[in-house]
């Protein structure tokens, strides 16, 4: 029993498990801003230029009567859109925040765009003609040694 308590100390204590509850408690609360804003401003205003239709109320009875099961396409009509307005907040916040990481990164160069990566330039190996780095010595394909990096161009 204590090999058990203390391997499961161990797999407690790891990073991975502790980065991964902080995802999931830190996501629960984004959750709830991110429902909060669709349910109470945006769905108001989809209300409003819908002329005021309640989406979960739409049903179509599968029977006569009082007690006849209905098909509530408008609950899953809301869902989706519930859905999609939720991706959309989710997608201008990430847009955000990804332009802050670029404008931190900047400030943080001393302004200075990021250069992009030198073209890699090539040559062809003279014994199995694949593409390869200029600055080889050898193939990395034929595994052949080349005498120098400009025998071949």
């Amino acid at each position: 029993m204590r090999k058990v308590m203390k391997e499961f100390k161990e797999f407690i204590s790891r990073g991975d498990v502790l980065n991964l509850a902080v995802g999931v408690i830190i996501g629960t609360a984004f959750t709830a801003i991110v429902n909060s804003l669709v349910n109470n401003i945006f769905m108001p205003l989809l209300g409003l230029l819908t002329g005021g239709v309640d989406f979960t109320s739409l049903t179509i009875p599968l029977g006569s009567g009082e007690d006849a099961a209905t098909l509530n396409y408008g609950a899953f009509l809301s869902a989706v859109l519930n859905f999609l307005l939720i991706a959309l907040v989710i997608f201008f916040f990430m847009k955000g925040v990804n332009r802050l990481q670029k404008i931190a990164k900047a400030i943080e160069n001393g302004g200075e765009k990021e250069k992009p990566p030198a073209p890699v330039q090539k040559r062809h190996c003279p014994y199995c003609q694949s593409e390869i780095d200029l600055t080889a010595t050898r193939c990395p394909y034929c595994t052949s040694f080349l005498d120098k990096p400009n025998d071949v161009a």
